[in-house]
């Protein structure tokens, strides 16, 4: 079995507290968690969008978190690959919010997922 993995792809680090630091779950994977190389290109084909400004978004994702992205990461962009243009747009410039849209309300991986897609490189 692989040690588990942090979502940036380096094992997990504890911090510098008095005792050992507990890893975020979310950010621990296994080599099972991780998308293979076809379900990679698909996802890439399903992200394609009718505008410039998402596309952008989306490159940006995938050139940073290419090695990495999840099943889990891959259901959040699937749910949010079913918007009109638009509104995807307005989740990216945070000119609204998951909760804004009924059909993103109840799913957890959005969230996640969107943080990681508005975030700016380092």
């Amino acid at each position: 079995m692989t040690p588990p993995r942090s979502a940036f792809g380096a094992p997990p680090q504890g911090g510098a507290s008095s005792g050992p630091a507990e890893p975020d779950p979310r950010l621990l994977l296994d080599a099972s968690d991780l998308l293979n190389a076809r379900s990679l290109s698909k996802l890439r084909w399903r992200c394609r969008r009718g505008l410039l400004e998402n596309d952008l978004f989306i490159e940006r994702f995938f050139r940073r978190f290419e090695e990495t992205i999840t099943t889990r990461q891959a259901d959040g962009l699937n749910a949010l690959m079913d918007l009109a243009d638009n509104d995807l747009l307005d989740l990216l410039l945070r000119r609204k919010e998951p909760q804004d849209l009924a059909e993103l309300s109840d799913i957890p991986e959005v969230r996640d997922v969107l943080d990681q897609l508005r975030s700016r490189p380092n």
